[in-house]
């Protein structure tokens, strides 16, 4: 779970020396490593637990990787196997939750191939170099969204579009990245060109939840339909966006088919955490407390996930398990104090922390207003920070914060509770 320090260890015993051509440009001259050097400088792929190996998929992630990891062995100046390497990191960390140590990783190989490629004049970059540039610039868009940099993937991703603006992926980044900046508006723009280049699942995704956003909740629910029926069954992201139509049907109040789509989930994909963790929110409404707690402790038996350890210390909250409970606080402290030693910004999710599972409202505020001051438009931080300042009797500024959580008229049902309190 820890990040390796090889690379930054290597800059500085001088592992990129500074030369200059004839020209007196200036260029990078790399010093000759061993076979062994190379081979202790590329981070690990960790082991899968079982539940979530999947059959053959394991075999082939594992295959793909050695493949990589050789091919950098056997040049290492090559740029094509760390790029997929990065790629396969970044995959890896969404199925095994082992984000500080896979985001890292594939920021560490994305930065070795954005070295080896000169962009003082991008223009005069062969077609396979502008590729090459192109998709390691899309692929550490996706890693700073994933780690909640948002201002950072926004610039990452607008340089990668200017490489090659007919690449529907790249698109989904600029949605993303607009969408938690609050410009929601150009996040529409940037989906309806996503959606013309290709109409896939990642575009239909983003169409749903543009659409829920926007207060159309039937129109999320059929976008995420058709995004599923775009998917292949048993893969990750087929089961993330049958999840995610889920997750709406829940939020909306439709626990039966929130239900559905996470058995349906399992059917396609046995032991899938976040769809055990998903059923056990359905026990926990339901007050099945000790169906909940099962399916709870399976789920992060198997990822660390630190949502799956929220969600059981809220089952001990409401069973008057206060001793568990307390015992459980600081360890969902040390996995998000983990995350954040690797960079994962988790302002967030310590704002909620100390609203709802450890009441401290000065640190919930405290946490909130920091991520206010980077995105002040995004309306879920500003409904956070409403119902913050209500649990802290200041009507005044929850009001204001209120108002810019309803600039998209969404219709979430916290948004209308919170309305209500204001006005109790």
């Amino acid at each position: 779970m820890h990040r390796s320090t090889l690379l930054q260890m290597l800059l500085a015993a001088g592992f990129f020396l500074s030369a200059c051509t004839q020209n007196d440009k200036p260029q990078t001259v790399r010093a000759s490593l061993t076979p062994a050097q190379i081979a202790a400088s590329i981070p690990a792929l960790l082991e899968r637990h079982e539940a979530i190996r999947n059959g053959k998929e394991w075999d082939d992630v594992q295959n793909f990787y050695g493949a990589q990891r050789q091919a950098i062995i056997a040049d290492q100046n090559a740029l094509e196997p760390r790029l997929k390497l990065a790629e396969l990191y970044i995959q890896e960390a969404r199925v095994t939750g082992e984000h500080p140590h896979y985001y890292p990783a594939a920021l560490q190989m994305l930065e070795e191939v954005l070295t080896r490629i000169p962009q003082e004049d991008v223009s005069k970059l062969k077609i396979d170099q502008k590729d090459l540039l192109f998709r390691a610039l899309a692929a550490k868009a996706s890693v700073q969204l994933s780690l909640h940099d948002f201002p950072n993937a926004l610039v990452t991703a607008n340089q990668a579009v200017a490489l090659n603006p007919h690449n529907a992926q790249i698109y989904g980044a600029l949605v993303d990245a607009h969408v938690e900046l609050g410009d929601y508006q150009k996040a529409v723009e940037m989906a309806d060109k996503m959606v013309s280049i290709r109409p896939d699942l990642r575009s239909y995704s983003r169409v749903s939840y543009l659409r829920e956003i926007h207060g159309d909740v039937p129109g999320a629910i059929e976008a995420l339909d058709m995004a599923i029926k775009a998917g292949l069954p048993g893969q990750e992201a087929t089961a993330w966006a049958r999840l995610t139509l889920g997750h709406i049907h829940q939020t909306y109040g439709d626990w039966k088919k929130a239900e559905l789509q996470y058995q349906m989930i399992l059917a396609e994909r046995p032991d899938y955490p976040f769809a055990i963790a998903a059923l056990a929110e359905v026990e926990i409404h339901k007050k099945n407390y000790s169906e909940a707690e099962s399916l709870l402790k399976k789920a992060c038996g198997i990822i660390p996930e630190v949502g799956f350890y929220e969600s059981l210390a809220k089952v001990y909250k409401e069973t008057g398990r206060t001793a568990e409970h307390e015992a459980l606080l600081p360890e969902i402290l040390q996995m998000m104090q983990e995350d954040m030693d690797k960079g994962h910004n988790m302002s967030i999710e310590l704002a909620a922390f100390y609203s709802e599972l450890q009441p401290d409202y000065d640190k919930a505020l405290q946490y909130a207003s920091g991520e206010y001051e980077k995105r002040p438009l995004n309306i879920d931080v500003n409904r956070l920070l409403a119902k913050i300042y209500l649990l802290k009797k200041d009507k005044e500024k929850a009001k204001e914060h209120l108002a810019k959580a309803s600039a998209t008229r969404s219709k979430h049902p916290e948004l209308l509770e919170l309305k209500k309190m204001l006005e109790g």
